[in-house]
C-alpha cells in the first residue's frame, strides 16, 4: 500500500499458478519512485489483467489508505497518456486530414471503454460545431449498453461486421478502435472491418503488442499498467483512455479551426450558459460591447464564427462565404476581412 517511505518490504517478487499460467508480481516502490510493473508470463494474458502485490492488502486498509492508492492508480493513467504524446500527435494528424476531406469520425468500442468514447465523441458537436452526423458510434451491444453492459456482446464478432456493413463507403473516414485489452474480438472485428474498408484506423489500448496495435495505421499505447483492482479496466486504464482521447479530439480541433485564442469558437450555444459564453468569446476577439455581440450572434443564427466577422465589419453573406473560403478557420476568415 502507498506510504510515506520505502521499506524492504515494498520490494520483491512472487510467483503464483493461474489458469492462465505463471503470473510474476513484482512489488511497486513506493509512489515517489517510478513503478516497477508487474507482468504475465503466459503470452494470452493481459498486464490490464495482472495482480498487483503492491495492494494485496487493499480490503483491510482504512478509507484514506484506499483512496491514497486509487488516487495513485489515477496519476499514473494520467502519466501514461503524457507518455503517449508523439503517438497522439500522429493520430491527430491522420484524424484531421481524413475530417477535413468531408469524412466521419467512427468511435468503436466495447465495455467501459465504449463508455469513455462515447464520451468523447458526443461532445464535439456541442463544443466544436462538428455535425453531429458526422459521429458514429459502433458499440457492443449498442447504445443501450452504455447504462446496461453486455458482457456477451464484447465477443459478438458477427454483429460487429454486419453493423460496419451498413455505414457504405468508408475510404473518407477515420475509425477510432478503444480496447483496454487491445484484443476485445468486437472491437477487433470492427477494427479489422472498417480498414479493409478504406477507413483508416487509430487503435487505442492499454496492453502493448496486442492485435489492435498491430492493426492499427495509428497505434497508441497507454501503459497504465496493472490496476488497484485487478482487471477493473475503468479505472486506471479507463483514465488513460479518457484523457489520451481528449487529448486527440481536442488538438484534432484545434486544427480544424475550432478554437481561437484559447475559445471554442464552434460552440453551439443552445442554452443560456452558452448563449453566454457566445457572448464572452465574440466580445473578447472583437471587442464588441454585449449588446453588440448579442446582435450579431442572432443575426448569424448561433454561428459565433460568422458572429465575430460580422462584428468584424463583414455582413451575415460576406461573412458565411469568407468563412467558407478558409474552411472554416477563423484565424484566416478575420485576416481576410481586414485585407478587404
Amino acid at each position: 500500500m502507498p506510504s510515506n517511505k520505502p521499506n524492504a518490504a515494498d520490494f520483491g517478487i512472487s510467483i503464483v499458478n493461474s489458469g492462465a499460467g505463471q503470473l510474476v508480481l513484482f512489488r511497486y516502490c513506493d509512489a515517489h519512485f517510478p513503478p516497477i510493473r508487474a507482468r504475465l508470463v503466459s503470452t494470452t494474458a493481459a498486464i490490464t489483467e495482472a495482480i498487483s502485490v503492491r495492494y494485496a492488502d487493499l480490503d483491510v486498509q482504512d478509507d484514506e489508505t484506499v483512496l491514497a492508492a486509487l488516487a495513485e492508480g489515477q496519476e499514473r493513467a494520467v502519466a501514461a497518456a503524457r507518455a503517449a504524446i508523439p503517438a497522439i500527435a500522429a493520430a491527430a494528424g491522420l484524424m484531421t486530414d481524413r475530417l477535413a476531406g468531408g469524412g466521419r469520425l467512427i468511435y468503436v468500442g466495447a465495455g467501459s471503454s465504449a463508455g469513455v468514447a462515447v464520451q468523447d465523441g458526443s461532445e464535439l458537436p456541442g463544443t466544436f460545431g462538428i455535425a453531429r452526423d458526422r459521429i458514429v458510434f459502433l458499440i457492443a451491444g449498442g447504445l443501450a449498453a452504455l447504462t446496461d453492459i453486455d458482457g456477451a456482446a464484447e465477443d459478438d464478432i458477427a454483429s460487429a461486421r454486419q453493423e460496419i456493413a451498413t455505414l457504405g463507403p468508408l475510404d473518407r473516414d477515420v475509425v477510432v478502435a478503444v480496447s483496454a485489452s487491445g484484443s476485445t474480438p468486437f472491437t477487433l472485428a470492427a477494427a479489422e472491418a472498417t480498414k479493409a474498408a478504406g477507413a483508416a484506423l487509430i487503435g487505442i489500448a492499454n496492453n502493448a503488442d496486442t492485435p489492435l496495435l498491430t492493426l492499427a495505421d495509428r497505434p497508441i499505447f497507454l501503459d497504465s499498467g496493472p490496476e488497484v483492482v485487478a482487471g477493473s479496466t475503468r479505472m486506471a486504464a479507463g483514465t488513460a483512455q479518457k484523457s489520451a482521447l481528449g487529448l486527440l479530439s481536442t488538438l484534432v480541433a484545434v486544427r480544424l479551426g475550432h478554437v481561437h485564442g484559447g475559445m471554442m469558437v464552434g460552440v453551439r450555444a443552445d442554452n443560456a450558459k452558452l448563449r453566454e459564453r457566445a457572448r464572452r468569446i465574440v466580445g473578447t476577439i472583437t471587442g464588441a460591447r454585449e449588446e453588440a455581440a448579442a446582435r450579431a450572434i442572432e443575426a448569424s443564427g448561433g454561428d459565433v464564427k460568422t458572429a465575430v466577422l460580422i462584428c468584424a465589419g463583414a455582413d451575415a453573406e460576406t461573412a458565411a462565404r469568407v468563412l467558407a473560403g478558409a474552411e472554416g478557420n477563423l484565424r484566416r476568415a478575420l485576416a481576410t476581412i481586414a485585407d478587404r
